[in-house]
């Protein structure tokens, strides 16, 4: 099963629309993954339009629309992969024991607000990814998103994607 993982989006504030590598790998995942801050409805449901399988939740830069279409947390069983997706999770400081105990029963945690890409191992090996920012990069080099494939409840072949500069 192929993912692609996003969030912090920013359309059409930061961006009028995602990079075209970004909708290239939509079209060819089998699930995607967004971690909030969309922004405005019209990309939720061009995203919706083209993802065989959309997870999404609303970040802070969401407004009541989006807040009533979208979860604050989804949870999601991805041929076995338990997947939460959130978009914010507090300082970088104990992260990872933090949304341990937060979400105890989850393999993948996802997440965005901060648009700095992070990839690491929580005690008791919880997994947290955050895709950076597909469309304002703020102090990263570059403005990236991430791919994976779900293999028989595993995770693999995670892979940080770096979009040319605008």
């Amino acid at each position: 099963m192929r993912l692609v993982i996003t969030a912090d989006t920013h359309v059409p504030k930061r961006a009028r629309d995602l990079p075209p590598p970004l909708w290239a790998a939509i079209d060819a995942a089998d699930v995607v993954l967004h971690a909030g801050d969309w922004v405005d409805e019209a990309l939720l449901d061009a995203m919706a339009a083209r993802a065989r399988r959309l997870v999404g939740v609303y970040g802070n830069n969401d407004g009541p629309a989006l807040r009533a279409r979208l979860p604050e947390i989804a949870r999601v069983d991805l041929d076995g992969l338990r997947v939460a997706v959130v978009h914010e999770t507090g300082q970088r400081t104990r992260r990872e024991e933090r949304c341990a105990a937060r979400f105890p029963d989850v393999d993948l945690l996802v997440f965005g607000h901060s648009h700095i890409p992070w990839d690491t191992v929580a005690p008791g090996g919880l997994r947290l990814l955050n895709p950076g920012s597909p469309t304002d990069r703020r102090s990263q080099p570059y403005a990236t998103y991430l791919t994976a494939q779900v293999e028989a409840g595993r995770l693999a072949d995670v892979e940080l994607h770096r979009l040319p500069r605008r």
